[in-house]
């Protein structure tokens, strides 16, 4: 399975001036758990990281750091993450079928997480996770401030990533998307504007997005129990 990592954005909200995935987490730069958990995923075996030429340095530092055995190509960023994603298509080998996209910024997702993507994406034409929303969801007029609707929760998923896709399919999704200019927060909505189906795939609760420096905690607070965790079962294996 391939995987493209969209890398190329900058952590404003995080109160940052530098690309927010070369901030650490546990002592190491955020993408860097993101590649661990592809290189021990079972089905990835191609990784593309898309990010700035300004980054390239540091992200190749981090990849050699890392003795990865999956090779990981790093591919040009553009203005936006949709830009990025495109240009990331354009990279792939042209044999690709399928590919996985993955915001670098969710880097506690597991390889057992991308491994459930890569199979389900082999049964349908395009897929996200995402979890079932647990809190009241209100519409707000953004004027006045007033409640317009309340959805019913149990028709609200929270979408994540990976998102997966027939390669051929999202190209196309794309060429269209830069056609007639539509600006998209990500690659499930130029498949939905096209009229193609997207199936969701159950994700995980702790596949946060790290976005601000409270996301930043969370995201150490969980890594730290899992690390635990992993410890208490096989410690001779986490020592080495």
């Amino acid at each position: 399975m391939y995987l493209l990592i969209p890398s190329a954005g900058m952590g404003r909200r995080m109160g940052s001036n530098r690309n927010k995935l070369l901030l650490t987490l546990l002592d190491k730069p955020l993408i860097a758990w993101t590649l661990k958990a592809a290189e021990a995923s079972e089905r990835i075996h191609w990784i593309g990281v898309i990010c700035q030429s300004s980054d390239w340095i540091d992200f190749q530092e981090i990849v050699a750091n890392l003795s990865l055995t999956k090779p990981v190509h790093f591919i040009l960023g553009g203005a936006t993450r949709q830009d990025s994603v495109y240009n990331g298509l354009q990279s792939l080998p042209s044999l690709a079928e399928r590919v996985l996209i993955h915001d670098g910024a969710r880097c506690l997702a597991t390889p057992e997480l991308f491994d459930r993507c890569a199979e389900a994406i082999l049964h349908c034409q395009g897929l996200i996770c995402a979890v079932p929303v647990k809190d009241t969801i209100k519409v707000v007029n953004p004027q006045t401030h007033l409640i317009t609707h309340t959805p019913d929760r149990r028709q609200l998923w929270a979408a994540q990533t990976p998102q997966g896709f027939e390669v051929k399919l999202l190209q196309q999704c794309h060429a269209e998307g830069r056609r007639f200019c539509w600006e998209v927060s990500d690659d499930a909505t130029l498949f939905e504007q096209c009229q193609m189906p997207v199936q969701i795939v159950q994700g995980e609760e702790t596949n946060l997005k790290v976005t601000t420096p409270v996301d930043l905690a969370l995201a150490e607070f969980i890594l730290q129990q899992r690390l635990a965790e992993q410890f208490r079962e096989s410690p001779n294996y986490f020592l080495a």
